[in-house]
Parts: C-alpha cells; sequence; structure tokens
C-alpha cells in the first residue's frame, strides 16, 4: 500500500508561548524568540509507531527532510522521496506542492501533521479525490478530520491498511481566524471537506461551543469558586468562556482563549505563556488551577490550551485542579472520560483519574480523566 505523508515541522509552536497559533513568518519568528521548540515531528513519529507492524506491506512517499523523510527513515520504513522542499522553514506552499504531489502519485492514503490551518491546505490541494487522516499537533484543531491524539491517529491509518473498504465520509475541515483569535474574538468557518476513514474509536467529534442557555450555570458554578478561593494561593485560570466567567465575576481584565494568574483576587499575569506561569508558581506553595474541558472533545490537557504543559503539572498535584463545567457540556461529551494528552506519559497517568467537577453553584459532578495514547 501507498501511503502520503506531509508533516508541517512549525505546527503548533505557537501554543506553549501563548500565541495562539503558527499563521505567519513574524508569529514563528516570535515563537522561536519566546523559546518555543517543535513537536511536529515527535507527534508524527507517535502515529507512525503504530503502523510498525505491517511495515513490509508499506511505502511511504514523504518530502525530504523534517517534511518526512527524516521521521520515515528513523523508525525504518521503506519510503521514496517525491518533493524537495526549499532549504529553510516550509510554509504552505510546501504543503499544496507536496499535497498535490502524492494525488498525482495516487497513493492510497494520506497522513498530515498539523492543526486546522493545515488541513485546510491540504483539503484546498486535494479535496476528497484521497483518502485522509490528521494527525494533531496544531494549537487550534476544531476539524473532525484529525485522530484524538497521534497514537489514535496512527491506529486509524492500521486499520485502513488491514481494511481498505472499511467506511469513507467527508468530514468538515474548520480553522479559526487565527488574529481574531488572538484578539480573543471566535470566527470559525468551513474551508472544505477531507474523505477520512470512519471509526469513532480514534476520530475526534467536532468541537461544541458553550449554548448561551448555559449563561446562568457558568455565572453561579463561577460565583462559587470565587467564594470558595483562599487567600494567599497563586489561581491559574485555563482558556475558556466557561473559566473566563470567573474573571469577569471579578472584574478583572482577563483573555477568553489563554491563561491569566490571580492572587489575592487581583490579576498577576494576563495571557500566560509557559514560562511566564512556571515563573509565577516557583516558590509559591499554595498554587490551584481552574480548567474547563473542551466541549464535544473532552480535552482538560493538551488541546488548546498547551500553555499548561508537562513542565507546568509537574509542579502541581492532580489536588491541585479545579475543574468547572455546565451540565450542558458535560452533555457534550457524554459518557467519554475527560481527556489528558501532554506528550509525557508519566504526567498523563498522574493527571488521569476521578475529578469533582463543579457544575453550578454547591452542585458537584464526578468525571473521570484518562490518558489517551
Amino acid at each position: 500500500m501507498k501511503l502520503g505523508l506531509i508533516i508541517n515541522p512549525i505546527a503548533g509552536m505557537g501554543g506553549r508561548v501563548g500565541l495562539k497559533g503558527t499563521d505567519g513568518r513574524d508569529i514563528l519568528e516570535e515563537a522561536r524568540r519566546l523559546g518555543s521548540i517543535p513537536e511536529a515531528e515527535i507527534k508524527a513519529q507517535r502515529a507512525l509507531e503504530q503502523l510498525l507492524p505491517v511495515k513490509d506491506q508499506l511505502t511511504l512517499y514523504v518530502a525530504q527532510g523534517a517534511m518526512g523523510s527524516d521521521s520515515a527513515e528513523k523508525l525504518g520504513f521503506n519510503y521514496q522521496v517525491i518533493y524537495h522542499p526549499e532549504a529553510g522553514d516550509t510554509d504552505q506552499h510546501d504543503t499544496f506542492n507536496l499535497a498535490q504531489a502524492l494525488s498525482e502519485e495516487q497513493v492510497d492514503l494520506i497522513l498530515f501533521v498539523g492543526g486546522d490551518g493545515t488541513a485546510r491546505d491540504v483539503s484546498r490541494t486535494i479535496g476528497t479525490k484521497v483518502p485522509a487522516i490528521g494527525i494533531p499537533a496544531g494549537v487550534k484543531i476544531h476539524s473532525p478530520v484529525y485522530g484524538m491524539t497521534p497514537e489514535s491517529a496512527g491506529k486509524l491509518a492500521l486499520e485502513f491498511v488491514k481494511n481498505p473498504t472499511m467506511p469513507l465520509k467527508d468530514d468538515e475541515v474548520m480553522d479559526i481566524e487565527e488574529e481574531a483569535f488572538r484578539r480573543d474574538e471566535i470566527v470559525i468557518e468551513v474551508y472544505g471537506y477531507l474523505k477520512v476513514p470512519q471509526d469513532p474509536t480514534y476520530l475526534q467529534p467536532l468541537k461544541s461551543p458553550s449554548p448561551q442557555s448555559d449563561a446562568s450555570a457558568m455565572e453561579s458554578a463561577a460565583l462559587y469558586i470565587i467564594d470558595e478561593m483562599e487567600d494567599d494561593t497563586i489561581y491559574i485560570v485555563g482558556s475558556g468562556t466557561t473559566t473566563a466567567q470567573i474573571m469577569q465575576e471579578l472584574g478583572l481584565e482577563h483573555t477568553i482563549l489563554g491563561v491569566d494568574i490571580i492572587k489575592d483576587r487581583q490579576l498577576l499575569v494576563k495571557d500566560a505563556a509557559e514560562k511566564e506561569i512556571i515563573e509565577a508558581i516557583d516558590g509559591e506553595s499554595k498554587v490551584k488551577l481552574i480548567i474547563t474541558p473542551m466541549g464535544g472533545q473532552g480535552y482538560i490537557f493538551g488541546r488548546g490550551n498547551q500553555q499548561l504543559s508537562a513542565n507546568v503539572l509537574r509542579r502541581l498535584t492532580r489536588q491541585d485542579v479545579i475543574i468547572i463545567a455546565t451540565p450542558n457540556k458535560l452533555l457534550t461529551i457524554g459518557s467519554n472520560p475527560f481527556l489528558v494528552y501532554t506528550l509525557d506519559d508519566e504526567i498523563d497517568q498522574a493527571y488521569s483519574g476521578y475529578y469533582k467537577v463543579i457544575t453550578g453553584y454547591g452542585q458537584i459532578a464526578m468525571k473521570k480523566a484518562a490518558s489517551l495514547k
């Protein structure tokens, strides 16, 4: 079988440093200046490892270097280089060119590594002509064309290799307007479709927004958390409209889509990056982390809040985590567990288990969190 591989090597680099994406040369340079390091190749390799049992049945068609051949060679796959990017950082034109070359090569399946921007570029080039699976590595991942984790995407690809006639579906490719995202505005559009092998065991669901009817529940839950706040304690307030309600009730400047830090009901840091979070909590004896799960998908760590990295979580314990979610948000997740994926297996295990979830004033639900590989 012929598998195409597209890696966006810079995908996700804006996450830990609070840039909410990596679209544009200036944002990439700012991410590097702030100390961000690439993770896309690591995630690509985690997906490809799932295909090792059938690697002798496969040939990977790749671009030279970080876009593909480095990972294929490291894991011992048979591969052919069909595209040579120019020296320096790759960009969306390289994604277009490689996707077109893979389509012309008539590969059976394309695996692509990135976020919603990468999915958008792949869709623009191949449409629904070739089955495709996204390996999540970006900051913004709303599209249901991605596996829940890199390992999940790899396992879905393995199922397709074993059964090429498995059901396919034209799934939406969605993207959020990144400049608006940095202004705390959410502008999401459908930009196309990709034909994706279907198995809900491995694919992420579409992200669900908080419904307007949740407003009163968010307010009462936020007031309960405020009333329970302890003096002389650092509170890290994670991203999302649910947690933003806490900042609004306190009358503090905040960012809906970033991480804010408060102490004694006063703002210490707005829109904090990983490094700023660590600087704020190092040496502090009392630290709490307030987060909300991602509606529909259930992530509490590893998706949409990469600032809350394994390096941050290593300085806390699971008992320091406060989860807030309205009953309607929990309904969008259903019986599935909350998800934890930080690229650090030890941390993922440490933050798995049962959590109390604040759903209203004095109202508590219990929900399990699980690591995914």
